[in-house]
């Protein structure tokens, strides 16, 4: 069992190491301030710049294959990629990616969405969470219906992330309600000229999502996507690409609020010493710095086993759920130890707790996590000795 980096592997995440503390960090008052206008953190423009700087030193396209100009880097390194950018608030991505499932696009399918995806030149959106169709996502009611070479598309679509900035939408609709979710549901490729609106959510976060209306929108049947009636396939496809991305994303959260934590309790003095002497203190850190290296291994574990062709849909679920969970724990903890000034906005703590909170709830609340764990334990489908059994 070797726990170490490859030299290479070393390079990459400090090289992103560096590039969010020269490049990310100095603009995060910057970002809290634009937040609290109502504005943007980041416009799509600075966003641009900031893509460029790192496509410039070789980082594009991280998930993205060598054969479409990517990185092509493997879920491991992706996650302690995703857990460096999580040391901050700022909103910013990688250039080059595209959602995994328009690389099973038909040629023409590529050469209009994935290819423009992959080079910035499209957004797209995911779109299947309905106003009665969220953890259940079986339950959903936006139809399709055939005329000829056409579907006209109805229906309502929720909590879409990007669906405000999307140039097209990734729509899963029912095509056959008697054959429910397993041959009956539809992935369609849609241009927003087509007709789709979209309107923003507002939430007590910076997540931005959208509602999508659909009114008649029709669209031609080479807009299918992957094969009529297996959409949920796909949307399944999408859903577990990558749930350890979410935890990881949080365990760089963990570890800099943690960092600012003791920073603040070194040099905040109670009755003559500083806090950090103090032992309600010293088990904050304890209690945090453990559960901080416990989902550092559950990310890294079902990143391990997506990279090694092993199921990991059971290890993602632990550590989207553990990863969710701890988080919240933790930037609570943090904004005990900072006291008063842990509830203002002078400090950015309250903006982590509004963010984090959001983690137990999207790509699986922690309700359907827990569900999904012990149903392949009772099932006999997982083992509590692990995939090691």
């Amino acid at each position: 069992m070797d726990l170490n980096l490859s030299p290479e592997e070393k390079d990459i995440r400090d090289w992103v190491r560096t590039f969010v503390t020269k490049e990310l960090m100095p603009l995060e008052q910057q970002v809290l301030t634009r937040e609290r206008n109502h504005e943007p953190g980041i416009t799509h423009d600075e966003l641009k710049a900031l893509q460029n700087k790192a496509k410039a030193a070789g980082f594009f396209g991280i998930q993205t294959p060598e054969s479409h100009g990517g990185m092509g880097l493997g879920a491991v390194m992706t996650s302690l990629i995703q857990a460096e950018l999580g040391r901050t608030f700022v909103p910013f991505r990688f250039a080059g990616d595209a959602d995994n499932i328009l690389f099973s696009a038909t040629e023409e399918q590529q050469e209009r969405y994935l290819l423009p995806t992959i080079s910035g030149e499209k957004r797209s959106c995911f779109a299947i969470t309905e106003p009665g169709a969220g953890s259940d996502a079986r339950a959903i009611r936006n139809t399709a219906r055939r005329e000829g070479d056409e579907w006209v598309i109805n229906g309502e679509k929720t909590f879409i992330t990007g669906g405000n900035e999307a140039d097209f939408v990734m729509v899963f609709a029912v095509t056959d309600r008697e054959k429910g979710a397993d041959g009956g549901v539809t992935c369609f490729l849609v241009d927003r000229d087509m007709g789709w609106t979209s309107s923003p959510i507002d939430t007590m976060g910076e997540w931005g999502p959208a509602a999508l209306s659909f009114e008649d929108v029709r669209v031609p049947h080479s807009a299918i996507l992957g094969e009529e009636g297996h959409g949920f396939d796909l949307a399944m496809q999408w859903i577990g690409k990558g749930r350890y991305m979410l935890p990881a994303n949080a365990l760089g959260a963990c570890e800099r609020l943690v960092e600012m934590g003791m920073e603040w309790a070194r040099n905040r003095k109670t009755f003559g010493l500083p806090i950090a002497e103090r032992q309600a203190i010293q088990w904050m850190v304890a209690d945090s710095a453990t559960e901080i290296e416990a989902l550092r291994w559950l990310v890294l574990a079902a990143a391990w086993q997506v990279d090694n062709g092993i199921d990991s849909r059971q290890s993602q679920s632990m550590a989207k759920l553990y990863g969710g969970v701890k988080a919240n724990e933790i930037v609570d903890r943090v904004l005990q130890m900072h006291g008063g000034m842990g509830y203002t906005r002078e400090l950015p703590i309250e903006r982590w707790y509004r963010e984090l909170r959001l983690l137990r709830i999207y790509e699986g609340t922690d309700e359907i996590q827990r569900r999904t764990i012990a149903r392949n334990l009772l099932k006999g489908h997982a083992s509590v000795r692990g995939h090691l059994g």
